[in-house]
């Protein structure tokens, strides 16, 4: 067998594999006798027909199953050989194949970049002291009275901190807002729409100048759109807003009791209280972990430049696209309003996918040398939590996985979060005096 790489570009290569004629006749006559063991011809007992007649029955079968074990053979032999580490599936393109004749293949792959390892025990971190105070579990309390608040209309004008149902209207420079932006029709005309009145909400300073207006009364709004504005067209521009107050509602919250606590499976309003002290002191906990992970990984990114595979980019950058569009989404973004910025969201999407491909690439490297493994236990562990979230059978989320080609995605999950196990015992953590408190979740 002889072997030739030529590089196509930093990560892709096109490797060339020669087979001589005696491999793949050799390949040919083993293959035969396989078949003919099997073979059920016409006048001949099962496995007792001769070589070529067998051969003149099944010879397309053969030489596909000579083919694919004499490739699959030599593109393992070459990769060892020429020592390359590949991603994703090749791209293979048979010049020649025959018997008496050998075999040629031109095989596309793309590799992994060559980089060395950096010094990755030992990465220094920080981290802030936090705890969770009687002032966080008050603001819990709050926010989950707020979650079961009640809507009601009131026959009086707008305060601060009402919510509004309104009709608008909204022209920038005499012209409708649409002219600036096409895609920008729910800026532009809205109706039954509710708005919380407080300086920051929808456009800044939109809903103060409803404060005092009653349900039936219209108002001209005038406002000046944010330099950041996600409606790039009209920012720092003037806009003009006619508006109708269809509704006035206040919110209504539940009166904190025992009755309150019993809605969330406690009895009392103390054992609320203390069920989340013990939410937050998890989120502290998960914040923890996750500060410093990001930034051991940030700092192994900071330490290893080297490019990356083109293909894998692009895939992952769709996904991150994907995450990016649900998330917007999820916040009540407008389809229009992400199709305006979509260059900005690839954008985006791209730098954070490079990223994520380079961080796999070091940790699937230390993980390698520290010899840190999934076991097929723990991937059923993982299959059986994930079906127990989403109230089904294990069984059949093991199928659907494996159906979609999805149980190395799982897999590599559990891996990179062992390696990030491995780093964070290995890191010199610092606790920090905490800068600001974080509000309660």
């Amino acid at each position: 067998m002889n072997v030739s790489v030529e590089q196509l570009a930093p990560c892709k290569v096109l490797m060339k594999i020669e087979i001589d004629a005696a491999r793949i006749d050799q390949a040919f006559e083993q293959a035969t006798a396989e078949y003919q063991k099997h073979a059920r011809l016409t006048g001949f007992r099962p496995g007792k027909a001769p070589a070529y007649l067998v051969t003149r029955s099944f010879g397309r079968e053969i030489e596909q199953e000579v083919k694919r074990r004499v490739f699959s053979e030599s593109y393992r032999a070459a990769l060892e050989e020429k020592k390359l580490r590949v991603l994703g599936q090749p791209d293979v393109e048979e010049i020649q194949f025959a018997r008496g004749q050998g075999g040629q293949f031109a095989v596309t792959i793309e590799t992994e970049p060559g980089f060395e390892l950096p010094d990755y025990k030992g990465i220094p971190v920080e981290v802030e002291v936090r705890q969770v105070t009687p002032e966080d579990v008050e603001r819990g309390l709050q926010a989950i009275r707020e979650q079961r608040g009640e809507f009601a209309d009131v026959q009086r004008p707008v305060a601060s901190g009402d919510f509004v149902v309104v009709n608008y209207t909204g022209t920038c420079e005499g012209k409708p807002i649409t002219d600036h932006s096409p895609t920008a029709r729910g800026l532009t005309e809205q109706k039954n729409f509710w708005l919380k009145v407080e300086t920051k909400h929808f456009i800044p300073g939109f809903t103060d100048q409803l404060i005092g207006a009653s349900a039936g009364e219209k108002r001209t709004v005038t406002v000046t759109f944010p330099e950041d504005f996600v409606v790039e067209a009209v920012a720092n521009k003037a806009g003009v807003y006619e508006v109708e107050i269809v509704q006035v509602k206040e919110r209504r919250l539940p009166e904190v009791n025992d009755a309150f606590a019993s809605q969330f499976g406690v009895p009392t309003v103390d054992a609320l209280r203390e069920g989340i002290q013990r939410d937050l002191d998890n989120e502290l906990k998960h914040k923890r972990i996750t500060t410093i992970r990001n930034q051991l990984v940030k700092a192994l990114l900071d330490r290893v430049q080297c490019e990356l595979p083109e293909s894998v980019v692009q895939s992952e950058t769709r996904n991150v696209v994907r995450d990016i569009v649900s998330q917007n989404q999820r916040r009540g973004v407008t389809k229009e309003s992400i199709q305006d910025h979509k260059d900005e969201i690839f954008a985006a999407a791209n730098n954070s996918a490079k990223d994520r491909v380079r961080a796999a690439l070091v940790l699937n490297r230390i993980a390698e040398k520290e010899n840190i493994k999934v076991a097929e236990q723990e991937i059923l562990e993982r299959i059986a939590a994930i079906a127990h979230q989403r109230k089904e059978r294990p069984e059949k989320v093991l199928r659907e996985l494996q159906q979609n080609g999805q149980i190395n995605a799982v897999a590599e999950q559990i891996l990179t979060a062992k390696v990030l196990d491995f780093l964070q015992l290995n890191a010199l953590i610092s606790e920090v005096p905490a800068k600001s408190e974080p509000p309660a979740s």
